[in-house]
């Protein structure tokens, strides 16, 4: 047998590349699972949504998950001056699970790969794609061995889970503009030292909107060893105007102009250098072409403030795994229709309620005084993750959002 060949070759151990390589095992399938980076490593996205576990738990991964011992999340609280509002998702729309975990990407990303690799993916660290030729009747790669061999890996099709490296879309001429401007993400982890006298829920993700700018917003998410992810968003323009020398620094800064961070982390340790992402938002010509299709953040990335995106990649997984599963099994899949446009149709009512939040109709929804409690189950599944829910109104029709955003300015 060819060592370098299975029936799917696989760029990037993430969670959504893990999820496909399980799914595929569990169907019998042979796969091979390319990583450039050494695991654990650092990434960013830490708070997960409760779909996410309903995914987890179909390729077989839940358990990692769960034993890994992270924070347990059933929520989210919104803050915006003295304003607050706090949504349990288990009280939403949507069938499925309303709780889940907020993670340490390092740790997660590693407990999903290492439980794919035990149920049979091969997995190979340091590698990296320096070629790659999809075509109908299977796929070649030229990898290099990052401590200094290369060979060509072969397959059946390739799945795309790099995702900020995007390596398919970049080696395929595949990328595209995004839609939305240009934003700066600037984050690290502190030890929070949050003491028993400061009311906080380590239940919950706290998202604080800027006391002077609505684009402007902050993202605090605690974790089960005493620290917390912390981060700010916002255009590249608003952060042109402060030094950014010291990233640490300027993290520091900015959260000190909200009063209620400014409390929470008074006693925080800032251990980890800040660091930061511009122009993170990404889009593609195609999720999918002849021999390949693209996951999650290779794909497209919306925007961090709802914490969608390990969502995203989770179902990119899913929806492409079996779909792959008909194809190997002989029947002609349409991946427009059966991938592109269903993986498609979530992410648009993502992508409704991040415009939203950054014109500023959102959180006049989110803040308003007397909320009707069947429309706030209805966003609550939404920002659970249930975007492809289409027994919710708003997954339906996101343009429902647009009356409500009117009803709540009056």
């Amino acid at each position: 047998m060819n060592p370098h060949h299975a029936d799917v070759l696989i760029i990037g151990a993430g969670p959504s590349g893990s999820v496909a390589a399980a799914n595929l095992i569990r169907r019998g399938y042979s796969v091979l699972v390319l990583e450039k980076e050494t695991f654990p490593r650092f990434s960013i996205g830490e708070s997960l949504l409760p779909q996410s576990m309903g995914l987890l738990e179909e390729a077989n991964l839940l358990r990692a998950a769960v034993e890994a011992g992270f924070q347990y999340k059933n929520g989210a609280v919104f803050a915006r001056g003295e304003r607050r509002t706090s949504f349990d998702f288990r009280d939403k729309h949507s069938e499925g699970w309303g709780t889940t975990y907020q993670v340490e990407r390092g740790t997660f990303d590693k407990a999903l790969a290492d439980a794919a690799a035990k149920l049979g993916a091969e997995i190979r660290y340091r590698h990296q794609i320096d070629e790659a030729h999809p075509s109908e009747d299977g796929v070649r790669l030229k990898v290099t061995d990052l401590e200094g061999g290369s060979y060509e890996a072969t397959g059946r099709f390739v799945l795309d889970a790099s995702g900020f490296a995007r390596v398919l879309p970049r080696l395929l001429n595949l990328e595209r503009p995004s839609l939305f401007p240009v934003r700066q993400a600037v984050f690290t982890h502190v030890r929070d030292n949050i003491g028993a006298t400061v009311e906080f829920d380590r239940t919950k993700i706290l998202i604080t909107t800027h006391p002077k700018h609505v684009d402007v917003w902050y993202w605090l998410i605690p974790f089960s060893n005493g620290k917390v992810s912390v981060g700010v968003v916002a255009s590249k323009a608003f952060f042109d105007g402060y030094p950014q020398e010291d990233l640490t620094s300027l993290l520091k800064s900015l959260h000190w102009e909200d009063p209620g961070l400014k409390q929470l982390l008074a006693q925080a340790t800032w251990e980890m250098p800040a660091r930061k992402l511009v122009g993170y938002a990404a889009n593609v010509a195609s999720l999918h072409g002849p021999g390949f299709a693209l996951l999650g953040n290779a794909g497209e990335f919306l925007d961090p403030v709802f914490s969608s995106g390990v969502t995203i990649a989770l179902k990119s997984a899913s929806l492409s795994t079996a779909c792959l599963h008909r194809q190997f099994g002989g029947e002609r899949i349409d991946w427009e229709a059966e991938y592109g446009k269903p993986l498609k149709r979530g992410v648009d009512v993502f992508r409704a309620f991040v415009e939203s939040w950054y014109a500023g109709g959102f959180q006049n929804v989110l803040f308003h005084p007397r909320q009707e409690p069947r429309i706030r189950r209805m966003i609550s599944s939404i920002l659970a993750g249930y975007a492809w829910d289409e027994t919710n109104p708003y997954v339906a029709e996101p343009r429902r959002l647009k009356t409500l955003e009117e009803l709540c300015a009056v």
